[in-house]
């Protein structure tokens, strides 16, 4: 029995149970560059690794502010990511011009899961092929949540997506404990620390490659890239810690290598 036979329509079940075009949406975020999030007592961050698709073009963005408290990371089609960004921008405004304060990012986070669970149902969409982090700071304090083309949402103290993500995910758990007392300077530190793993190859992570966004109590949403994001680089590599994983996966590599550029992941 071919496995095509049931994954020409998002509505079709195979006889194992599955959703195959969903479980194809979940691999094209595998594919996407790398994003991490994590939160402290005080403050969320988020760490992504920014591509381009070729040497004469700008890198992609891979962070994006959606309100004063909240923002978030992708890894998967940046395309389907522009149009649930602008999505989420609205709901925050909206909210915000009916009761006056910022929208509680677990309503968001659930209200995102649902749009994302809606184009599962139905034949006249695709899935959103793409992954998404969120970071804020809000009346309940911080938070992280994760997203995924299935619908399911998920509140973590720190989680990483995409491409060779399992390295960064490794450290996260390892050192997750401390999390919760540290400082936002050292948050930015595990966030980036955590990134180094996720480089293929002898790659290092740079001010052109390296993307952080910080939002905490009494801070605003925080974008920090370029020589703005040298200085924590500097310490990073005075520790020694600068240098891009030992390519223990070799499946990783493999599909991150016959990426298809025109998806822009």
């Amino acid at each position: 029995m071919f496995r095509n036979m049931y994954d020409t329509d998002v509505t079709v079940w195979s006889p194992e149970g599955r959703l195959l075009q969903v479980e194809y949406a979940m691999e094209s975020v595998k594919q996407g560059s790398a994003c991490i999030a994590l939160r402290s007592d005080t403050h969320s961050v988020i760490g992504a690794l920014k591509r381009s698709v070729s040497e004469l073009s700008s890198h992609q963005q891979k962070i994006l502010e959606i309100d004063d408290h909240l923002g978030i990371g992708i890894a998967g089609l940046t395309a389907d990511a522009r149009t649930l960004a602008k999505w989420m921008r609205n709901e925050c405004l909206n909210h915000k011009y009916v009761y006056g304060t910022a929208m509680p990012t677990g309503r968001l986070a659930t209200d995102l899961a649902d749009r994302h669970q809606r184009t599962t149902q139905t034949y006249v969409r695709r899935p959103y092929g793409v992954g998404l982090l969120l970071a804020s700071f809000d009346k309940n304090g911080p938070h992280v949540y994760q997203t995924c083309p299935s619908g399911n949402v998920h509140e973590c103290y720190a989680t990483a997506i995409g491409a060779r993500s399992q390295s960064g995910r490794t450290y996260l758990e390892k050192h997750h404990e401390t999390f919760p007392t540290c400082a936002r300077d050292e948050l930015i530190m595990h966030a980036l620390r955590a990134l180094v793993g996720c480089i293929s190859g002898d790659g290092e992570l740079t001010s052109e490659n390296g993307s952080i966004g910080v939002v905490g109590k009494d801070e605003k949403f925080t974008l920090i890239e370029g020589a703005e994001l040298q200085p924590y680089l500097d310490r990073l590599e005075l520790e020694g810690g600068n240098n891009g994983g030992d390519a223990e996966d070799e499946d990783e590599v493999e599909a991150e290598e016959k990426e298809d550029d025109a998806m822009e992941t």
